[in-house]
């Protein structure tokens, strides 16, 4: 599967969840991420919950959920590599401009897919160009 051509042509709505070192949860709506060349997806993600338990945690879940109807979607699995606040890298890949209100730090935040399974059931996908697999 061609995961940048999949969330190019797919509308829908994207949820990651996340977990402090305590086990304490999190979800959030997000929108669909950024897939980089090298098979890692990222997001641009506020000085917020989700991004704080990624300090202590850096396992993350994408729920992607399509607009279609008949329960279709990806899941998946995530592991954080890095982050850069460097205000070039967020704005070249900002997909909306903000107004000077919406304040606070924004990050630019890099994921492996560890594992990725369609919407429902346990059916695994194979990715195209997915450096990272943790078995």
């Amino acid at each position: 599967m061609d995961l940048a051509a999949y969330f190019d042509s797919s509308e829908g709505t994207g949820i990651i969840s996340t977990a402090d070192s305590s086990g304490r949860t999190n979800g959030a709506v997000y929108a669909k991420p950024h897939v980089l060349e090298n098979g890692h997806i990222a997001f641009i993600m506020r000085d917020r919950l989700s991004h704080h338990n990624l300090m202590s945690n850096p396992r993350a879940h994408y729920l992607f959920v399509e607009n279609n109807g008949k329960s279709h979607g990806i899941r998946l699995h995530l592991q954080m590599l890095e982050e850069t606040d460097d205000a070039a890298v967020v704005e070249r890949y900002s997909r909306r401009s903000v107004s000077p209100g919406d304040g606070g730090r924004r990050f630019f935040v890099t994921f492996a897919i560890v594992k990725a399974l369609e919407l429902l059931g346990d059916k695994e996908l194979t990715l195209d160009s997915v450096p990272y697999n943790e078995k």
